[in-house]
């Protein structure tokens, strides 16, 4: 990770711990594609409103007590890293999260959740059948692909593939629903191979009476050996089934046989219940689902078609779309043809055209530009959330105009027939998925095309009647820190308060050797004051000291910087060297762990100065102060070589 990016992320998860109450009140962290996750000891303590503005967060909300936070896609991998590295959850498990999550949700929510992590889990084998599945379809139209061998060869080898993966589905689901249920993986794939079993009829060939069935009679009932090809709910059940079975052996065989003795009783009792309760029951409900589809398709029609891409984008407010999964995957199994994928595509490209009538209506105020933008960019892949959380949802008629514009692109859906031929990819990358009969192409292009121009009029119109916000509402923040930097040798003088009064807070020496402005250090961020001012000292010795008495607030795995509250609640961050993060704490010790009370001049890191120095970084330590109110200045009060001793190198004052 760049060095620059780095330090703003570093402030990024200073205010952010500090905003969700402290890191007493984090419970755990993770992130998803573009959210970071947070789960709180106490919700009331999170200040939601004043994450809004933190730098880079695009919208804040709470989803079944879970405090999401959207920055967009890749962003948030970089913000959870250095936010997890900042309160030590580093290494907690995306499954501890979810056992502290939920605790917290209703049974409903811990159903929706559940369904959602075992497709998130084996999504990039989806996505790949998915577009494997397009280019063939692709391919396979064009004529000079069908009389070139090579090409032809290349194509049918690609068919091959994506078929592969669709027909295994079911046992991928299996695996990553017995591992999300707590089970052992590779009993859930055992049970998935069962469900595939060569000893069984196929599923599709049994539906079409081209293959004899045989039938068992175990406990007096009938038990037909058809395998689940395409039973994607079964597959769900049976990942529940067999990670309980498991855990249930687990405990209850005696130690001595349990290697042996519980995979066993799991396969056989899961086997059993596969065929005799939960195969019956699953393809009951696969029927349901898909005949219920199938209804709202023959029977609504274009109103069907128009409520649904004209509310999903609501349903992801919710955070339930990922259900639609399990859906889409089983609707494909069962017909060959996914409608409801393009139906969701318009509905996300539409709130892309609602994005930009707002940029267009706020087009010269710099932080709708920066929010618009990139938003829009993660629309055409697919990803709405930042969108929706950073604009529209926000300022709600655009989410409104959004709504509208899907509706327009789900008549278009319906009126052109249009499918897809697989699922897991939506907007620019989803037309490889469109269902080439009846010009497909073509009209997925024209479906998105009446979204994003409905989405986009519409909210112009509801914006000249709705849009309470004035151009100087939205504007970019203002630099909080108001203070500066005032050096006594260099002539610049403070003008003391009316009042007369004048309140100090001290900062000593906190390392040997000499005191220089924060704009001297030889890094942008540093120097144009990214992470707030401060000063800076080039050391003449590998000892960093506490400026003050105070509460280390947090150390950094790598030893190179420190958080720091004074006993009067000033935060600071103390950093060792510039890009020293890179050596992975190599050549730093500390002789101090978060949480504990330290006194004026007490060593709190050590650090091998000429051998950092050899590695090619600059040793110079600047001391920020990271959340310095709007009415403190800070003033250097001594200047030329500094050590413990010198008093007040630095002054905050009122």
């Amino acid at each position: 990770m760049d060095a620059n990016k780095r330090e703003r992320y570093e402030k990024i998860s200073i205010q952010l711990t500090k905003l969700m109450g402290g890191r007493e009140n984090i419970q755990g962290v993770a992130h998803c594609a573009t959210r970071l996750r947070i789960v709180l000891n106490d919700n009331d303590l999170a200040d939601l409103k004043a994450v809004e503005d933190v730098d880079l967060v695009k919208g804040v909300f709470v989803a079944g007590d879970q405090v999401q936070i959207i920055f967009g896609a890749g962003l948030v991998n970089d913000v959870y890293e250095v936010f997890a590295e900042h309160n030590q959850m580093k290494n907690m498990s995306l499954s501890d999260l979810k056992t502290v999550a939920n605790k917290k949700m209703n049974p409903l929510q811990r159903i929706i959740k559940a369904l959602s992590d075992v497709f998130v889990d084996i999504m990039p084998g989806i996505l790949a059948a998915a577009l494997l599945t397009g280019l063939s379809g692709v391919l396979g139209n064009l004529e000079f692909v069908k009389a070139n061998d090579t090409l032809f060869g290349i194509n049918r080898l690609i068919n091959i593939s994506s078929g592969a993966i669709f027909g295994f589905l079911p046992l991928a689901v299996a695996y990553s629903a017995c591992k999300r249920f707590g089970g052992r993986p590779i009993l859930g794939i055992v049970i998935g191979c069962i469900m595939l079993s060569d000893s069984l009829a196929n599923a599709y060939a049994a539906a079409q009476g081209t293959v004899e069935v045989t039938t068992l009679h175990i406990f007096g009932m009938g038990v037909d050996l058809v395998g689940f090809q395409g039973g994607i709910i079964v597959a769900l059940l049976m990942g529940f089934v067999t990670a309980k079975l498991d855990g249930f052996f687990e405990k209850k065989v005696p130690e001595v046989v349990r290697l042996l003795i519980s995979p066993l009783l799991t396969t056989l009792v899961g086997a059993l219940l596969l065929f005799t309760v939960i195969g019956p029951v699953g393809r009951g409900l696969s029927s349901g689902i898909t005949n219920g589809l199938v209804w709202m398709t023959q029977n609504l029609g274009i109103f069907g078609y128009g409520i649904f891409s004209g509310l999903q984008q609501l349903v992801v407010i919710t955070g339930l779309h990922h259900i639609f999964g399990a859906i889409e995957a089983q609707l494909l199994a069962d017909t060959g043809r996914n409608f409801i994928n393009p139906l969701m595509s318009v509905a996300i490209i539409a709130q892309g055209g609602a994005v930009l009538a707002y940029l267009a209506m706020h087009r010269k105020n710099v932080k709708v530009r920066e929010l618009c933008i990139p938003s829009f960019i993660s629309v055409l892949f697919g990803i709405t959330e930042p969108a929706l959380f950073g604009i529209n949802l926000r300022y709600r008629f655009p989410i409104i105009g959004g709504c509208i514009g899907g509706a327009m692109g789900g008549v278009i859906v319906y009126l052109t027939n249009l499918a897809a031929v697989g699922f897991g990819t939506t907007v620019l990358p989803g037309i490889a998925l469109a269902d080439p009969a009846g010009n497909g192409y073509v009209n997925y292009v024209i479906a998105h095309g009446v979204a994003i121009a409905g989405g986009f009029i519409m909210t112009l119109i509801l914006g000249r009647f709705m849009d309470k916000t004035p151009d100087g509402a939205v504007v970019e923040k203002a630099d909080e820190k108001t203070f500066a930097i005032q050096n006594e040798v260099s002539g610049q003088t403070e003008t003391p308060p009316e009042n007369g009064t004048v309140e100090e807070e001290r900062f000593y020496g906190y390392a040997d050797g000499q005191l220089i402005a924060l704009e001297d250090v030889k890094d942008d961020t540093f120097s144009n004051k990214i992470l707030g001012d401060g000063v800076a000292i080039i050391p003449a010795a590998g000892r960093v000291y506490a400026p003050t008495d105070g509460t280390v607030t947090s150390l950094f795995d790598t030893k190179h910087a420190i958080c720091f509250t004074s006993s009067q609640g000033t935060e600071i961050l103390i950093h060792v060297g510039v890009d020293t993060v890179n050596l992975q704490g190599q050549y730093f010790t500390a002789h101090v762990q978060d949480g504990d009370s330290v006194e004026r001049g007490q060593l709190m890191i050590e650090f091998d100065q000429e051998q950092i120095e050899k590695a090619g970084y600059d040793t110079v330590i600047p001391m920020i102060f990271t959340d310095l109110p709007a009415d403190k200045k800070l003033k250097l009060s001594a200047s030329g070589n500094m050590n413990t001793e010198t008093e007040a190198a630095v002054v905050c004052r009122v």
